[in-house]
C-alpha cells in the first residue's frame, strides 16, 4: 500500500489517483495516523455491495438454485410446552 501525508496527498493528487486507477490503495496520513484511503472505483463498488445482505442472499439463490431446489428448509422444533397446561398457567399469570 502506497503511503502519502495530506499535505503531499494535496500536491500529488492526480499521481496518487493513478496509482489508486491501478489497483493499489493509497493511505493518507496526518502526523504518522492513517486517516483515509484512496481506492479505485472498481475497489469501492466490490466492497460496497457487501452490505447488501438482501441482495447476496437473493444473488445466492439464483447462483445455487438447482442445489437449493428439493431444500425445504429447516425443520422447526416442536414447541417447548405444547400441553394445555402450560397455556393454563400463562393465562393465570398474565390475566
Amino acid at each position: 500500500m502506497c503511503k502519502s501525508t495530506i499535505y503531499d496527498a494535496r500536491n500529488n493528487f492526480s499521481a496518487l489517483v493513478k496509482i489508486a486507477e491501478g489497483g493499489e490503495p493509497v493511505e493518507l496520513t496526518r502526523h504518522d495516523k492513517p486517516v483515509a484511503v484512496i481506492i479505485s472505483w472498481e475497489d469501492y463498488k466490490k466492497n460496497s455491495s457487501k452490505g447488501d445482505f438482501f441482495q447476496w442472499l437473493s444473488d445466492f439463490k439464483k447462483e445455487n438454485a438447482e442445489i437449493l431446489k428439493d431444500f425445504d428448509g429447516l425443520p422447526l422444533p416442536p414447541k417447548e410446552y405444547p400441553d394445555e397446561a402450560y397455556e393454563n398457567k400463562i393465562k393465570n399469570i398474565w390475566g
